[in-house]
């Protein structure tokens, strides 16, 4: 994908003017502020700065320049399946991508869905994607994910994971090892991690698969706190084997309890809360109430386009919905009023940029500051009239804007999106790719299956609510085999 001349590599790149949202340390809103990019690098911050001649100038007066955000868990391949599971609930989607139909994703489907989720995250100011790539049944299935990743110029690290095999099974295959020493190769925009989750059985049949990460010093990203599916029993094991550390990223967390939470926070671990998720499918009430009281870093993600969108501007919005009607109703119950919200807007925004940034080990992302990789957004939208007046900036950005309003996205200091249209990318192509995907899985269903798989049933013979059909292990929170 081509950069056109006006954005050539190398040309430093100025935006003028802009409400400056640092999210440095001292979170500083600098005030008609300039922020100048060089290479791959934020060179400078402040008003009125001085810049070479040959700068591209941007335009950022009436709009707000914030750091790229972070999505810290979403399953990219399921994208070409936009909106499909809008009314799943949780069992559902096990019951269609884990037990059912997710074996017939090809490598090329998974291909398609992740190239269209990276797409739309630069398209939302979303610079960073953990791809929770949980679809990799084989190694050409991973390459691809790889491959689409590549093709499109944003910053994504693949948690490889593959929901139909146990995770020591397939860590240990020599395929795996040769996929990672073949295409993890320090690339800056491609980071590396092992996602799989840990049922809580007590024999720890997700152990070797620790050890692997381990050994190859690699992060472990894990769904816990998902009711009906992983609990504190998995916590306590991954504790009392020494497998949780500061890099550990538990996604969901909403179904546990306080002592999982002294675990997690002891050990430094971070919480990828994911709330249109949690709200609507069943994982738990979004947890950001019950960890704050904890210390535990946040970062924000999407989950999945099968359902929700694919912006964190949702993920703000509806964390801060979901985490001050918890308060209120904690309140209510005790006949006591709450007077000043606990959770603010500038938390959520720290959240989507800062938190995603400490969550993938990247303390050169998620602010704007001289030296850090320049993942830059600036929203603006002179057609809108809701983009003014501008009074609150970390209240506008979670409340106010939306996808539409991102006018301008770089990424590693190439703008990837300017005056709110994605540059150097091919859209046709890609929708080209994804309605074949779709046809290919329409018509491997059938008709009438890919119409009841919008609300499909529970088969009888199937695991009700536990989707791992790699241990027999059931216990009072995972409930039983139907």
């Amino acid at each position: 994908m081509s950069q056109p001349s006006e954005f050539a590599p190398g040309r430093p790149v100025v935006l003028r003017g802009g409400t400056v949202l640092t999210l440095d340390d001292q979170r500083r809103v600098l005030d008609r502020a300039d922020v100048l990019v060089t290479g791959d690098r934020i060179t400078a911050v402040g008003p009125d700065l001085e810049v070479p001649q040959d700068a591209v100038v941007i335009d950022a007066s009436g709009g707000i320049v914030m750091p790229g955000m972070i999505d810290t868990h979403r399953h990219m391949w399921q994208t070409a399946m936009r909106g499909y599971g809008a009314d799943w609930t949780l069992t559902q989607y096990f019951v269609w991508y884990y037990l059912e139909s997710g074996k017939l994703f090809r490598p090329q489907d998974v291909h398609a869905g992740n190239v269209l989720a990276a797409v739309e995250a630069l398209e939302s100011g979303v610079t960073t994607v953990v791809d929770w790539s949980h679809g990799l049944r084989t190694v050409d299935h991973a390459d691809a994910a790889v491959d689409a990743l590549q093709s499109v110029p944003g910053r994504f690290v693949l948690a490889y994971g593959n929901i139909q095999a146990p995770p020591a099974e397939w860590t240990a295959a020599p395929e795996f090892r040769d996929f990672v020493r073949r295409r993890i190769t320090g690339d800056d925009l491609l980071g590396f991690q092992l996602a799989f989750d840990v049922t809580g059985d007590p024999a720890f049949p997700e152990k070797p698969a620790f050890e692997v990460a381990r050994e190859l010093g690699v992060a472990v990203t894990t769904h816990a706190g998902v009711w009906g599916a992983t609990n504190d029993d998995g916590i306590k094991l991954m504790h009392d084997h020494g497998f949780m550390t500061p890099e550990t990223v538990y996604v969901h967390a909403a179904s546990l309890s306080a002592d999982s939470y002294h675990r997690i926070a002891a050990t430094g671990g971070s919480i990828s809360v994911s709330t249109e998720s949690e709200q609507s499918a069943g994982q738990g009430y979004p947890p950001t109430w019950a960890i704050r009281a904890h210390g535990i870093p946040v970062s924000l993600s999407m989950d999945t386009s099968v359902w929700w969108s694919g912006d964190l501007f949702s993920a703000m919005r509806t964390t801060l919905g979901a985490d001050r009607s918890r308060e209120h109703l904690e309140a209510h119950a005790k006949n006591e009023t709450v007077t000043h919200a606990s959770l603010r807007a500038e938390h959520v925004v720290d959240w989507a940029t800062r938190g995603g940034a400490h969550a993938i080990g990247r303390d050169d992302l998620g602010s704007l500051e001289p030296g850090k990789k320049a993942d830059v957004v600036l929203i603006k939208n002179d057609h809108s009239s809701v983009s003014f007046p501008l009074l609150n900036p970390y209240g506008h950005v979670a409340f106010q804007a939306q996808r539409g309003d991102v006018h301008t996205v770089l990424v590693n200091g190439r703008v990837v999106k300017h005056d709110h249209r994605l540059v150097g990318i091919d859209l046709d192509a890609v929708r080209r790719e994804v309605d074949e995907t779709v046809t290919y899985l329409r018509t491997q269903l059938g008709e009438e299956a890919w119409r009841k798989g919008m609300n499909p049933d529970i088969p009888e013979t199937k695991v009700l609510d536990n989707p791992y059909t790699y241990t027999d292990y059931a216990s009072a929170s995972t409930h039983t085999r139907s």
